[in-house]
């Protein structure tokens, strides 16, 4: 079993793995004091035989500490008797565009889906061309600070967005929102067998007038209605108050999927018992996070000459 140089992304930074081909799946395995092996790619590919696959990886001694995997949608109920925890996802049901539209969102989410039209602006699924990715980078640019925190695209370069925007290419599907012919506002969909997954959705704080982000999810509705996808995914729930909410109106809901941890060192055992194979971020109190987060904040600020 040859192991691969790869890489990945957490919170906008490229981090390097070693990754491996087994029974036709990728797994990569991150981390340094504990090494976690799972799915590379996790929105696509069940684990139908989870210990074939450990078997396999405890064979050639693969060096990881603990393996994971979880349940894709649809299938929420327990399979496995491994120890488990929940994985809370935005999931908006889909039956067809006019019943979210009619029955699913109320009239004021309706109103702002319908603002950007009135406004001037054509939302539409997009050709992923140079001139889209250039689009990106301007928004990007946009601004150092979003939703109260230090955002982690700004200052990208052109190559950097499309290595990270084209990942998945054939089974991305963009949307673009456009306004006198200029990019303000994106979102792309990654299309699994009976879902689409929202990876990313942004527009300009500029248009803000224009309820970009609405709009964007309405055509997003659209197009998994287009491509008979039951489920769109809106990444994981929000203890973000106005994100929650902002989903909420939209119609998305939250679903527990079972994410499964399986020791294979006694390293792996000893974290699993002392609850740090999430790693140490969900063990630090919310107002320390808060408390960091504004000397981050502070800091962008200074670095970019930020008055406000």
């Amino acid at each position: 079993m040859e192991c691969i140089k790869d890489s990945i992304r957490i919170k906008g930074k490229e981090k390097e793995v070693d990754r491996y081909r087994i029974f036709d799946k990728d797994i990569i395995v991150k981390g340094n004091m504990l090494k976690i092996a799972q799915l590379k790619h996790e929105y696509f590919d069940d684990l139908y035989d989870p210990e074939e696959v450990i078997r396999e990886m405890a064979e050639n001694n693969l060096e990881a500490d603990l393996f994971t995997f979880w349940q894709r949608l649809p299938n929420i109920e327990q399979k496995f008797n491994y120890y488990k925890e929940f994985d809370s996802l935005a999931v908006l049901r889909i039956k067809s565009y006019d019943d979210w539209f009619k029955h699913s969102i109320d009239s004021y989410t309706r109103n702002r889906a319908r603002q950007a039209g009135k406004r001037g602006v054509l939302v539409d699924v997009a050709e992923y061309k140079d001139d889209f990715v250039n689009g990106i980078v301007n928004i990007y640019k946009e601004t150092p600070i979003r939703q109260g925190k230090p955002f982690w695209h700004y200052e990208k370069s052109f190559s950097q967005v499309k290595k990270e925007t084209s990942d998945a290419l054939d089974k991305s599907i963009f949307i673009g929102a456009y306004y006198n012919k200029q990019l303000i506002g994106f979102a792309k969909l990654l299309m699994a067998e009976q879902y689409a997954m929202m990876v990313l959705i942004l527009s300009m704080i500029a248009h803000r007038d224009k309820s970009i982000p609405n709009a964007l999810i309405a055509k997003a509705v659209e197009v998994c209605s287009n491509n008979d996808k039951k489920y769109l995914v809106y990444a994981k729930w929000d203890v973000n108050k106005s994100l929650a909410e902002f989903k909420i109106n939209n119609g998305f809901e939250v679903f527990k999927l079972p994410r499964y941890f399986i020791p294979l060192t006694i390293k792996g055992s000893y974290a699993l018992k002392c609850h740090l194979h999430r790693g140490i971020s969900p063990l630090v109190p919310e107002k320390i996070k808060y408390f960091l987060n504004i000397i981050r904040v502070k800091q962008a600020k200074w670095k970019y000459n930020i008055k406000q």
